[in-house]
C-alpha cells in the first residue's frame, strides 16, 4: 500500500471509531488533504471565550519498501487549547502529548510510558488502539481542554 493510500485508510478508520464520539462532543475533524497527507488529523471545536480546543492525531506510516514483519504503523496524540492564533504567551495555552497528560499529570498508569505512541500491524489493531486513545481523550483530553478537570498536582 502506498504512503498516499495508507493515510487515507488511517483517516477512514479513525473518523469510523472516534468520528461519532467527538461529533456529539462539539469536534470536527478539520478538512485539510494537504495535512492528513502527512500524517496529520486534527479535531477543532470551539471553547468559547476564543479559545479553541484540538485534538491531533500523528500517524506515522511505512511505504512497501519500509515494511518488515517486524515493523508496525504508530500514532500519537496531542491535546492543545489556544487561541486562533495559537498564541503560546496565552496563561490559558496547553499543548500535551494525550499519554503525558494521563501518566504524568493525572498518575494513572494505563499506557506504558509517557511518550507512548500507540502501534499496529493490522485494521483490527488500529481499531483496538484508536479506542483505546480515544476513551481517554473522552475521559481526560476533552475535559481538560475544557478546563472541567484538572490534574492534581495543578491544585496543589
Amino acid at each position: 500500500m502506498k504512503r498516499q493510500e495508507q493515510q487515507e485508510y488511517f483517516r477512514l478508520i479513525l473518523s469510523t471509531v472516534v468520528g461519532q464520539a467527538f461529533a456529539a462532543a462539539g469536534y470536527a475533524l478539520e478538512e485539510r488533504p494537504s495535512q492528513w497527507a502527512g500524517g496529520l488529523y486534527r479535531f477543532v471545536k470551539s471553547l468559547g471565550d476564543d479559545l479553541f480546543g484540538f485534538i491531533e492525531f500523528q500517524h506515522l506510516s511505512y511505504t512497501d519498501s519500509e515494511w518488515a514483519s517486524n515493523t508496525s504503523s504508530r500514532f500519537r496524540v496531542t491535546v492543545q487549547r489556544s487561541d486562533v492564533r495559537h498564541t503560546t504567551s496565552d496563561p490559558r495555552y496547553i499543548r500535551r502529548s494525550l499519554s503525558a497528560l494521563v501518566v504524568e499529570d493525572f498518575g494513572v498508569a494505563i499506557l506504558p510510558s509517557a511518550d507512548h505512541w500507540w502501534s499496529f500491524r493490522s485494521t483490527e489493531e488500529l481499531g483496538k488502539a484508536l479506542a483505546e486513545a480515544g476513551h481517554l481523550i473522552v475521559g481526560y483530553g476533552m475535559p481538560f481542554l475544557a478546563g472541567e478537570l484538572t490534574p492534581p498536582s495543578a491544585g496543589s
